[in-house]
């Protein structure tokens, strides 16, 4: 086996190196998270592609943008999964590693007991659908847990789903915490640590930390929908003139003050928190009075152009967004220019220049730091490092290299 010593650089996780074997997005989302703040990254496929290769939204030409989108800054070796050559080669390049992220079954060559017998301070993660091993996925999860029933129009009683996986991103998310926990853990003691993570228990975490479970043990009381209002607090949408929408909150006492000083409200509110016995400065009492209040902000967004309003808004510093499209966010909105620090256009083989964005961390400039640090932001080929992989993490020879190819065990990028 190739020797586990690690060359350190100056990036903000150089030196950390991963396997990860995923499909979806969860294990991709937390891959790339440490892809994207300088980890090695090596990501293996089956030749051809996984499940989640060809998932839409599809170029022209029928390439995944969702693929290449959540493995950006990896490396891609592909390899074929059922053949046990293809097992010992990734067991072994697992081990070099030191820690592995997966969502596949950790059972078979991929059984904790299996890898931790190569490498005893192994750090992993195990990503299942539920605690008990069953399967499970975003939207599965969701349903479960109790969202799609207070999300949508106040008076709709059937389930409203979210279109954004966000229990995928957060348990990606947390997956990524875990190895870097189990990091320092390893370099402080020497140990290594096996996580299973269900994506069940991130959800169920997560509504538990947010009040809905203790809502109904303590309280007894079921979160009715509330559409686009902000629950228990104030937050309010708005249509100005020419038929724009926009949604500005009044959670914090500033951001209310300033809300309703911004749409010239401040006698109307008066009077309806003295008609309704309420104190406005209670965010609660807020929300009781929020479709009074609604009406007489939106008669003052109503005699307004969208550009009207937004001026005054952000002259008062009122906390408040668009509504808008994915084409007016990425047409209109200077957020995405690469002049702003988050984005670069890059050239995706197989897909051609668009912009992608770098690691949301904005760590100040320093060695290792900033927008120079973030390395290559493109996606790879698969099987693309196939051959530098082996080569450099395992010290195949060429002619070893080259009869894997030959037996079908391994494959190059095309």
């Amino acid at each position: 086996m190739a020797s586990f010593a690690r060359v350190i650089g100056d990036g903000v996780l150089d030196g950390l190196r991963v396997v990860e074997g995923s499909a979806f997005v969860a294990a991709p989302s937390g891959g790339m998270a440490l892809a994207q703040l300088g980890a090695e990254v090596v990501r293996f496929d089956r030749i051809g592609g996984g499940i989640d290769y060809g998932r839409w939204p599809l170029t022209a030409e029928g390439r995944s943008l969702y693929w290449a989108g959540l493995n950006k800054g990896k490396k891609s070796v592909a390899v074929n999964l059922r053949d046990p050559a293809a097992h010992e080669l990734l067991s072994e390049l697992i081990g070099v590693a030191g820690t592995f992220l997966t969502n596949f079954p950790a059972q078979g060559w991929m059984a904790p007991e299996r890898l931790t017998a190569r490498r005893s301070d192994l750090v992993m993660v195990a990503i299942t659908g539920n605690r008990d091993g069953t399967t499970a996925v975003d939207y599965t999860v969701n349903a479960a847990v109790g969202f799609p029933m207070v999300t949508g129009p106040a008076d709709l009683d059937d389930p409203i789903n979210s279109v954004l996986p966000a229990w995928d991103l957060l348990c990606g998310q947390t997956a990524a915490v875990g190895i870097l926990a189990a990091e320092r853990r390893r370099l402080l003691t020497g140990d290594g640590s096996v996580m299973m993570l269900a994506l069940s228990d991130v959800a169920l975490a997560a509504t538990a930390a947010l009040g809905y479970v203790a809502e109904v043990q303590v309280n007894g009381a079921i979160r009715p929908r509330c559409g686009n209002d902000l629950y228990g607090a104030f937050g309010v949408e708005l249509s100005t003139a020419d038929e724009r929408r926009l949604y500005a909150v009044g959670i914090s006492g500033r951001q209310w003050a300033s809300l309703v000083e911004a749409t010239e409200s401040e006698a109307a509110v008066a009077e309806i928190a003295l008609a309704r016995g309420l104190d406005f400065t209670d965010e609660g009492n807020r929300y009781e009075a929020r479709h009074e209040i609604k009406a007489v902000m939106q008669e003052w967004a109503g005699a307004r152009s969208f550009a009207e309003a937004a001026e005054r808004l952000d002259a008062l510093g009122v906390c408040w967004g668009p509504y808008q499209t994915f084409a007016e966010l990425v047409e209109n909105d200077g957020r995405c220019s690469p002049a702003a620090g988050l984005f670069r256009e890059v050239d995706q083989p197989g897909i051609g220049p668009y912009l992608v964005p770098g690691s949301p961390l904005a760590f100040a400039p320093g060695p290792g730091m900033g927008p120079d640090a973030l390395g290559d932001a493109t996606a790879p080929v698969l099987g693309q490092h196939t051959d530098e992989v082996l080569a450099g993490w395992l010290g195949l020879s060429a002619g070893e290299i080259g009869r894997l190819h030959d037996a079908g065990v391994v494959a190059a990028g095309s």
